[in-house]
């Protein structure tokens, strides 16, 4: 029996089919290199190992880890299955192939950190396939007021709400449903520097900081440049092409 540990927010996905559905969804090519962040107890892995190259498996629980060694051991073998024990906010992303697609169940509280870290990195991946928080999937997909993680997420590539998971899929169950979510064309098109792309995050905490104030004042307050932000417009209503616009 495999027990979840609270301390590194784990809720083991226990449908094959909706593992299936999940790797279905990353749309990988046959020969594609995937990164998965806590492969568990296999459930995903497993999948995405029909469908791509190869799978690269980062796992923080030594017992998982074990375990996993054991369980994949063929594949292992083959080098089909690369598997990693470490931590997600220790790992160098720079040391996985270009091009790669991430692919994950990742724990809940280190949502935003990991949207930042792979998207913000160097090596950025190709395309981006996360079971997250329902509310979460929502905000970044479908929600007609922003944040600076759906912002900071469309800045970089095309996200979508691909399907929502009920909490009942998971062992334990978390207290809220989840939902896969997408990114493609994931890029730095937007930003023709870096100091554009550091600008553009920092108008974006400016004109986030207060949210009982206009967006405008924020950005003068810090002596940031407003453009064409209306004067009386709260930060989650601006669209990210007048963000860009100012940079």
């Amino acid at each position: 029996m495999v027990f979840a540990k609270k301390s590194l927010g784990q809720n083991f996905l226990m449908h094959a089919r909706i593992a299936e559905r999940i790797a279905l969804s990353a749309k990988l090519p046959a020969d594609a290199v995937v990164f998965e962040i806590g492969p568990g107890t296999g459930m995903l892995t497993r999948e995405l190992l029909k469908l791509s190259g190869k799978v690269i498996a980062l796992e923080a629980d030594h017992g998982l880890f074990e375990k996993l060694q054991s369980d994949f051991a063929s594949e292992i073998a083959s080098g089909r299955l690369e598997l990693i024990s470490g931590d997600i906010r220790t790992f160098d992303i720079s040391s996985l192939p270009k091009g790669y697609a991430l692919v994950a169940n990742i724990p809940y509280y280190l949502t935003g950190e990991i949207f930042r870290m792979f998207l913000e990195s160097k090596n950025q991946p190709s395309s981006m396939t996360l079971l997250v928080q329902k509310e979460v999937a929502e905000r970044i997909a479908r929600s007609k007021k922003d944040s600076i993680l759906s912002l900071s997420v469309k800045a970089y590539g095309t996200p979508k709400y691909e399907f929502t998971v009920v909490r009942g899929a998971f062992r334990p169950a978390p207290k809220v449903d989840s939902a896969v979510l997408t990114v493609r064309d994931i890029s730095r098109k937007n930003f023709a520097s870096k100091q554009e792309e550091e600008k553009f995050f920092a108008l974006l905490h400016a004109g986030f900081a207060h949210k009982r104030k206009f967006v405008r004042k924020n950005l003068v307050e810090v002596g940031l440049p407003s453009g064409d932000i209306p004067e009386k417009a709260r930060a989650e209503d601006v669209p990210l092409a007048v963000w860009l616009a100012i940079i």
